[in-house]
């Protein structure tokens, strides 16, 4: 799909594409999915969050929404870095500098969480569709190199999570 769009030319299609592809994988991971429920009980547990299951259950899906959104947000930026021909090692470099500021600033309980949250991003249904559409784009624009243009959405997709599950403990 993402060969069909970028050969149409329509970059709006493809960036709508790009994001679903990355937030719909995350939000159905199943290791997501148990690691936003442990974490809620445990928040539950140590008295961050009412005794009641709505709030958990809410806790739950709102961490993995936050995680799910950041992926879909790393997605795009990571096929218009395809298209544009932008360095991956400068986005890496820049996520990681957000990181390290914001840490200090994140409540600690969430910490943890958010980098983990960064690990479980790259699991079984995520990486095969997200590098499949990386390496199909980059086969499909004249001048990208899928060896070297085509990778690399997994590792920034890997980043986000950790800024956005921080920002999302800081705003609880």
């Amino acid at each position: 799909m993402a060969q069909a769009f970028a050969q149409k030319g329509s970059l709006f299609w493809l960036l709508c594409f790009s994001f679903c592809l990355g937030f719909s994988t995350t939000i159905a991971e199943p290791a997501l999915i148990a690691i936003a429920n442990e974490a809620a009980k445990i928040a539950q547990n140590e008295g961050l969050l009412e005794n009641s299951t709505t709030t958990v259950l809410q806790y739950a899906l709102g961490l993995r929404i936050t995680v799910a959104l950041s992926v879909g947000l790393a997605i795009l930026i990571g096929v218009l870095r395809i298209i544009h021909g932008w360095k991956l090692h400068h986005l890496i470099i820049f996520g990681y500098l957000v990181i390290i500021i914001i840490t200090p600033f994140a409540p600690k309980h969430i910490v943890g969480i958010a980098y983990d949250t960064g690990g479980v991003t790259t699991s079984t249904i995520t990486v095969p569709l997200v590098t499949a559409l990386g390496i199909g784009l980059a086969k499909a624009i004249k001048g990208r190199n899928p060896m070297t243009d085509g990778f690399g959405l997994i590792a920034f997709a890997s980043l986000t999570p950790i800024i956005f599950v921080m920002l999302y403990g800081m705003l609880l």
